[in-house]
């Protein structure tokens, strides 16, 4: 009856370490770069736009 016992656990314990395992695995977190990267590129882009179509608006008004 032990020894089914310690099998049992055995068994178990390798299960949970498998499952451990997976979960820290860096699956996807070069598509998870990308995407921050991506974000990125595209607010300071957007700033930027911003900043000039503002510059732009204000020298027009000055215009006689």
């Amino acid at each position: 009856m032990l020894k089914v016992l310690v099998l049992l656990q055995i068994a178990a314990l390798r299960k949970y370490d498998d499952l451990r395992a997976s979960r820290r695995s860096e699956r996807g977190s070069v598509t998870m770069e990308h995407v921050l990267w991506a974000v990125a590129v595209i607010g300071i882009v957007g700033i930027v736009v911003l900043a000039v179509t503002n510059y732009v608006t204000s020298e027009a008004g000055k215009i006689k």
